[in-house]
């Protein structure tokens, strides 16, 4: 859904998150379904698999600040 709005300003919903891409919040998901389903704590481990650089490339009006155009990135990184 990104876009530039009428007046320059570039949007956005959600660039994603960089790290693990099958995770739940960068640690590996078993553990994090455990806690949750159990209610019981439990060490979590750091994922490690399909690791990715999200974000957005902004291209910006030097003189007036606007932005031009955007562009989503999903760029996987070597594990």
């Amino acid at each position: 859904d990104e876009r530039v709005l009428p007046g320059g300003t570039a949007y956005l919903t959600d660039a994603g998150m960089t790290g693990p891409y099958d995770s739940v919040i960068g640690m590996k998901k078993e553990a994090s379904l455990r806690r949750f389903l159990t209610g019981m704590p439990s060490r979590y481990e750091c994922a490690k698999n399909d690791v990715r650089l999200c974000g957005a490339i902004v291209d910006i009006d030097e003189e007036t600040g606007k932005a031009r155009g955007i562009e989503r990135v999903n760029i996987p990184l070597p594990g």
